[in-house]
């Protein structure tokens, strides 16, 4: 029996030395941690409980049964973050470069099928080299079973997924479909062909990280939703995130204890400017009505015009969804469309109440907008709300203008509270425009055209640019002193807490995508 016991201490030692100690140093040279260390980081400390440990791969050609590594290149299993279950796999570099095998998939896939039969978070650590080609079809059959398994628990638990170095070709499809990318600056890049195939097919001299890095996928392409300095800084926002989410799709995010007092917010009154077409940070909004330093921003450097993040509100999760009119007037655009729907949507999966902030002046015009599909991109965000059951509340701060209204969560697609401040304008286009289309000919035949203009300026905004026509019909519920904001959505998503919607019976619908 000792020796037994013996060799089943040498066999999971050899384990958690993935490919050698030389690689290891590798490893961390490229200051990089290894994927056990990444496990041991994130989790809390005792709770990691390993599966498959002693599993390795199944080929022979290439001379690869002479080179067998415990574990196979991922590490397997599951733990707590936070006290909270979740399930996780981490591609380990230092075995065949991460590479995906057989059976280092179906590890994957085992872990993944537990996750969603039991209702935990899957957290996935990507550091890999891509298929591995000794094994050729097998490798990419490997993938597609990842790839189906994420679909199949997508909007069932949280799925994140963390690029702590290379993931390239088929690779990228499984974080694509996960809720949440993160990336790390430098060490981590993204792509689907790398820089010598786009040299080859497009004469296109590009680096990995011009290509596919973490910068280049948070701000250009949208793949990325958060980008780190490092690994540590990356594994923390993992926790961070994991704290404002539920386990499942069955449950709700866990609540924080806060004492609620009158909660009046004097700053607020001081944010928005006198002259409308002057531009205010809506984060200085945000930070006004949310619990201090709660704020989670997702996508920040992608579709700036808009702002998605988590926050808590009396101690509760929300998802925020605001136009922002420090970048393009926090008009709506393809990018900011499509950023904001698939939030949304997130949030709705997951039960996590929305709170919109609406400054919006319209669409952005222009055949560059047209041409790129910001009619069906701009049906993303509309179709997404409309969809949405959770708690959904708006407040509009400035403008509300034309088709932007009606997407930005009115009450005509189903938001439950709707508020506005004073000096909020919703109206189907601004006081100026509108005036020198209804008003032409009498501009036109004015001896000071500019001074009838003007005049007939201050009519439209006299009847329309203000928050009350829409109040007399019932379009927003009430119209509210900034200071109030925050105390009014505590009552407000206190009072929604146990709203239900009975939809009608169907397969799923059809997302302009």
């Amino acid at each position: 029996m000792d020796k037994k016991i013996k060799s089943l201490k040498e066999k999971l030692a050899l384990s958690k030395l993935g490919g050698g100690q030389a690689r290891i140093d590798k490893q961390h040279q490229k200051k990089k941690l290894t994927a056990r260390e990444r496990v041991m980081y994130l989790l809390d400390e005792g709770s990691f409980e390993e599966i498959g440990a002693l599993v390795t791969h199944r080929t022979k050609s290439f001379g690869m049964d002479k080179q067998m590594f415990y574990g196979d290149g991922v590490v397997t299993g599951y733990g707590t973050v936070n006290g909270n279950l979740i399930y996780i796999f981490a591609q380990d570099f230092t075995v065949f470069g991460g590479s995906l095998s057989e059976t280092h998939a179906e590890k994957i896939c085992k872990i993944m099928d537990m996750a969603v039969n039991v209702g935990a978070p899957i957290i996935g650590l990507n550091d890999s080299g891509g298929a591995r080609i000794q094994e050729g079809v097998r490798s990419l059959g490997g993938y597609a079973d990842i790839f189906y398994r994420n679909v199949q628990a997508s909007g069932v638990i949280p799925q994140i997924s963390a690029i702590m170095g290379p993931c390239a070709g088929g690779a990228v499809y499984s974080p694509a479909m996960t809720d949440f990318t993160l990336m790390v600056e430098d060490t981590s890049y993204m792509f689907v062909t790398g820089p010598n195939v786009v040299k080859t097919v497009t004469n296109e001299e590009v680096t990995s990280e011009e290509l596919g890095g973490a910068s280049v996928h948070a701000s250009k392409s949208g793949v990325a939703h958060k980008t780190s300095s490092n690994d540590v800084e990356c594994l923390e926002d993992i926790k961070k995130l994991l704290s404002y989410l539920p386990q499942n799709n069955k449950e709700k995010p866990e609540d924080l204890d806060i004492e609620i007092n009158n909660e009046i917010r004097e700053t607020l009154m001081n944010i928005v400017p006198e002259n409308p077409n002057k531009p205010y940070d809506m984060h200085d909004v945000i930070k006004g009505i949310i619990d201090e330093d709660s704020f989670y921003e997702i996508h920040k450097d992608y579709a700036e015009n808009i702002i998605v993040g988590f926050a808590r509100l009396g101690g509760k999760s929300i998802g925020i969804v605001a136009n922002q009119p420090m970048f393009l007037a926090g008009v709506l655009d393809v990018a900011s469309s499509k950023k904001g729907a698939r939030f949304v949507r997130f949030c709705d999966c997951f039960n996590i109440p929305l709170l919109v902030l609406e400054d919006v002046p319209g669409f952005l015009p222009g055949t560059d907008q047209e041409w790129n599909g910001i009619i069906v991109n701009g049906a993303k965000l509309l179709y997404a709300f409309s969809e949405a059951t959770v708690p959904r509340v708006t407040v509009i701060t400035r403008k509300a203008y034309g088709g932007a209204y009606d997407v930005m969560n009115s009450k005509h697609i189903g938001a439950d509270m709707n508020f506005a401040w004073p000096n909020a304008e919703i109206a189907v286009m601004g006081a100026k425009g509108a005036a020198e289309i209804i008003f032409k000919r009498e501009i036109s035949s004015a001896e000071d055209k500019e001074a009838k203009w003007k005049e007939k300026e201050n009519e439209y905004a006299e009847l329309f640019a203000n928050p009350y026509s829409a109040a007399e019909r019932g379009f927003v519920d009430e119209v509210i002193l900034p200071q109030n904001t925050r105390r009014k959505l505590i009552k407000a998503f206190s009072m929604l807490k146990n709203k239900q919607v009975n939809r009608p019976e169907r397969k799923h619908g059809n997302i302009p995508l």
